[in-house]
């Protein structure tokens, strides 16, 4: 990026209604860029924090006032003339009704209707052109929020695991990661653990990627690849980045980079709080866990000692969402 351009904070909400919706503003003649559109929202200034920024912002843009904000991922996109920080937050409450006070347009859309295509900016109402930094978002949003991780740990609890898993996906689970690197067992009823869990997935609509604990040959057949944080590091050194969904597993600030480096999909991040799992380890504290997701630049799940009970906390300390190996993830 080029240090002369103007470097800008700004705090961008997307305000999602009960029934999914996404509202989106356009930008008005006299703007830069007018007529595209655009998630609202305004610069930070001096001494407010992101959600105070947000909050002001939407006061003045649309007559509302929210009161639920939810930080999410701060994403850095280069403009010709500037260089944006763009603070995003979920608001999923709000009090009045939204409505252009600078005759702005403004639309409602399901955000799964918007085209999203590498080689064009993402689609929105009428066949009109989002902002160039709207893509990486309108990706993020479908990504699910619950990630559930696989101990099975031996044969003899196959049938258990895929009983409960089952459970699960009929509830609504959409991303599992199969993670057996303590696998009691020889290498073929591994395989069979693997491929048991992968199909129960694809059966119901839900994504399985597969450790980088396990064979390099397994990955291509998974919907992608967590790599843990060694494995990352491995990865990003070799320039070769797997095949389908990446998430990278974190505990330190270097991690953060080699995911941003790899630009995985998602991180995992923690352990935030205490677990019998890690008895000996220090968790990050969910103001810790804040920092680095910041610095993360893409979603983050949050993971250690984690469930629904936890999920509130999560997303108020900037979570995607919850990953866990145990702990109920779905009601």
């Amino acid at each position: 990026m080029t240090d002369s351009k103007p470097y800008i904070r700004v705090a961008a909400g997307l305000i999602i209604d009960t029934r999914g919706r996404l509202l989106l503003g356009q930008r008005p003649e006299g703007k830069a860029w007018p007529g595209w559109w655009e998630f609202p929202g305004g610069k930070i200034e001096a001494g407010e924090t992101v959600e105070q920024a947000l909050v002001r912002e939407l006061d003045e843009e649309l007559g509302i006032r929210a009161t639920r904000v939810y930080p999410w991922v701060v994403y850095v996109h280069e403009y010709p003339k500037t260089i944006v920080e763009l603070a995003f937050c979920q608001v999923t409450a709000w009090e009045g009704e939204p409505h252009g006070r600078e005759s702005q347009a403004l639309d409602w859309v399901d955000p799964w209707e918007i085209r999203l295509d590498e080689s064009e900016h993402p689609i929105g109402p009428g066949g009109g052109s989002l902002l160039p930094a709207a893509a990486p978002p309108l990706r993020w949003l479908r990504l699910p929020t619950r990630y559930r991780l696989s101990r099975i740990g031996q044969p003899g609890r196959l049938s258990g695991w895929l009983a409960e898993l089952r459970q699960e996906l009929l509830r609504g689970l959409k991303l599992v990661q199969f993670r057996e690197p303590d696998w009691n067992g020889d290498p073929a009823s591994l395989r069979e653990a693997f491929s048991a869990t992968l199909s129960l997935c694809r059966q119901h609509g839900a994504r399985c990627l597969v450790n980088s604990a396990h064979p390099v040959a397994w990955w291509s057949e998974a919907d992608g690849v967590q790599l843990r944080a060694a494995d990352a590091a491995r990865v990003l050194q070799d320039d070769t980045r797997p095949p389908g969904w990446l998430g990278v597993s974190a505990h330190t600030p270097a991690d953060i980079e080699c995911a941003r480096q790899l630009q995985a999909d998602f991180v995992v991040l923690g352990h935030v709080l205490k677990t019998d799992t890690h008895p000996g380890l220090q968790a990050l504290g969910w103001d810790r866990f804040r920092a680095l997701a910041d610095a993360a630049g893409r979603p983050v799940f949050a993971i250690g000692g984690q469930s629904l009970d936890t999920l509130e906390a999560a997303r108020l300390h900037g979570a995607h969402g919850i990953a866990a190996i145990r702990g109920q993830l779905v009601s």
